[in-house]
């Protein structure tokens, strides 16, 4: 990738950072640095994903923990893999059930929404298969951070903060163990102040020991099910036992003469994938900046669209993938595109808040991993003394039994958090990711495009100013955003809101490697307080 775009400038607020042997990128600089000890230590980019994966759950409790869900997409001797440890909803659930609650949709806190855990299955999963150092020897670390603590960085104060207010507004005692675990001192930690967890500690160590067993058949397990059985949840011992993660072929498009990999439905990469191929239907992108910017955004509402109406369990879903990224299809949802902003619409192609990082190594491995509570601390449920918080992925099903991602038992729901991966010519170009709920898709979209389109290199993409687009024609824009582009959308119809607080519009990180050199380049994200360690 080259360092000068073509189309709108932005000034870069790091450089691009290079790497010979190995690299970490994530949100947290602790964490990244886990991963680069792991690499010195002969663990591979795998091990290294794990282990820094785990120490994010410590470090960044606002946006991921034991309880979370995770995917990946692994590069492992000349092939991509893909894991979906998503877990499904509770057997015991339903849509009646919810409704006799007295909800009229899924709640967004509480025991209702969670569904089965699956980023400690993913963390065993991966270790099994591809990793090189012994299980314990990863979660090491994150198990040194719990206990004797770390600094907590800015952001994350701020987001912890947020949560305390959030959670506050409820005084069920099912919120209590949130409050005596994260909040002991009686407040959400400030930026720079020491905070630890013995119990993460002690679950983590049960987790290393038992290769995740301990969390979905053992005494972790029990621990859970007695308190979602003392506060009417309906997660039990029995959803966890059955729980595996799922190894999964990715999913692609040709953009650019590469191909874009994303995670299969339930995850929403399908999105990013309809969007990029829509572009590519479209053909070369103008000169004219205003054009370009126009047809990225008008190609990311379609595919939003036909996402939020489809996107749920693959096996539940109708239309297939195959339909939805047909070239009849993405051709047909191209010529939707004028020259003014339009109100999306999903189409019928039937015939007839999260933690992300990207590890690669000297060996030619690289990992795109993304774990996630959905919405921060996610349900504002942890289990008693065990500093597990559960994440309120069940929040996304619909309560309407017509609806493609109705709530089912067993079923896992449409999901926001996604990995995506590069390659050309059979050959790895790199993993890349933006975390933030709904935007994920939009970010993928934007930072592929600045890298493959504009010429951006990793740091410059994310360094861009960024667009998102929420509903109808209105397009949020971030404070810096250049005031000529957004006056030339609004006059093409876009309702153009600028937005002074630049979390909601992601944080990414990316890995690329040269395949002539081998020589790595990183960026991460500077609306986080991630960091990208090269070796």
């Amino acid at each position: 990738m080259q360092t000068n775009p073509h189309h709108y400038p932005s000034a870069s607020r790091r450089m691009v950072t290079f790497g010979k042997r190995g690299m970490v990128a994530t949100s947290q600089s602790l964490a990244a640095q886990v991963g680069i000890d792991i690499l010195r230590n002969g663990g591979n980019a795998i091990d290294a994903a794990i282990a820094t994966a785990a120490a994010l759950t410590v470090v960044e409790p606002t946006s991921n923990g034991i309880g979370s869900d995770a995917f990946a997409l692994v590069w492992v001797k000349g092939e991509l893999h893909g894991l979906n440890a998503s877990g499904p909803a509770p057997k015991s659930i339903s849509c009646d059930a919810i409704k006799a609650l007295g909800y009229d949709e899924m709640p967004a806190h509480g025991l209702v929404p969670v569904t089965v855990p699956g980023a400690p299955g993913a963390w065993a999963a991966l270790s099994e298969r591809f990793g090189k150092l012994p299980f314990e020897q990863l979660l090491a670390p994150a198990i040194e951070l719990a206990e004797q603590g770390f600094a907590v960085s800015p952001l994350v104060s701020q987001l912890w903060e947020k949560a305390e207010k959030r959670y506050g507004q409820y005084g069920t005692k099912e919120f209590s163990p949130w409050f005596a675990h994260f909040t002991p001192n009686g407040h959400a930690p400030k930026a720079g102040e020491i905070w630890r967890s013995p119990d993460m500690a002690r679950t983590l160590r049960a987790i290393a020991s038992s290769n995740g067993t301990a969390f979905y058949q053992g005494s972790l397990a029990d621990e859970i099910d007695a308190f979602s059985r003392q506060h009417g949840g309906f997660l039990r011992k029995e959803d966890l036992q059955a729980f595996k993660p799922e190894w999964v072929k990715p999913i692609s498009v040709r953009y650019r003469g590469h191909d874009i990999w994303e995670i299969p439905p339930n995850g929403s990469g399908l999105i990013v994938l309809e969007a990029l191929g829509i572009l590519e239907s479209l053909g070369s992108e103008p000169a004219d900046q205003v054009e370009v910017l126009h047809r990225r955004i008008e190609a990311t509402k379609l595919g939003y669209v036909d996402g939020l109406n489809y996107i749920t369990e693959r096996s539940a879903m109708k239309p297939s993938v195959e339909q939805m990224l047909s070239s009849d299809y993405l051709s047909q949802r191209a010529d939707l595109i004028g020259k003014n902003a339009i109100d999306p619409v999903h189409g019928n192609p039937i015939k007839g808040g999260t933690v992300y990082l990207a590890t690669a190594d000297d060996e030619g491995n690289m990992v795109s991993f993304i774990q996630s509570n959905f919405e921060g601390f996610g349900s504002g449920i942890v289990v008693p003394g065990t500093g597990i918080s559960l994440q309120n992925r069940g929040w996304s099903f619909s309560l309407d039994p017509t609806h493609p991602n109705a709530l089912a038992p067993g079923k896992r729901t449409y999901h926001t958090i996604i990995p995506g991966f590069i390659t050309k010519d059979n050959q790895a170009v790199g993993p890349f990711g933006v975390m933030g709920g709904y935007m994920q898709p939009q970010g993928h979209v934007q930072v592929v495009t600045a890298m493959l389109e504009d010429q951006l290199n990793p740091q410059a993409a994310l360094d861009m100013p960024r667009w998102k687009w929420t509903k109808g024609k209105t397009i949020e824009v971030e404070a810096d955003f250049p005031n000529h582009l957004a006056l030339a959308l609004a006059r093409r119809g876009h309702d153009i809101v600028k937005v002074a607080d630049s979390i909601s519009f992601g944080r990414g990180q990316i890995i690329l490697r040269d395949p002539e050199t081998g020589v790595l380049q990183g960026g991460t994200e500077p609306r986080t307080d991630g960091a990208v360690l090269p070796w």
